[in-house]
């Protein structure tokens, strides 16, 4: 699909139809890459999206261990009171 670039005072801009954003499923904010002579405009990513999935993996495989002795501090022994 062929789109014009238009002036937005001292930008340029494109107009996305309707179609093509409801496909890719962009809202209002969006990612800009440039990969190689092309620009690749993506749905904002969430942050830490994908991270429950990778912990049950790692509990499954039991990757979820601590990997130091668990070491109490002074404030742990004195102040800490479990409810």
């Amino acid at each position: 699909m062929k789109a014009r670039i238009v002036r937005i005072g001292n930008s340029r801009g494109i107009r996305i139809p309707k179609p093509l954003i409801e496909q890719t499923g962009l809202g209002e904010d969006v990612e800009i890459v440039v990969q190689g002579n092309a620009l690749v405009i993506s749905p904002v990513g969430r942050p830490r999206a994908g991270w429950g999935e990778a912990f049950r993996a790692m509990a499954g495989h039991g990757d979820d261990e601590l990997l130091d002795e668990a070491r109490p501090t002074p404030w742990d022994e004195d102040e800490w009171k479990w409810r």
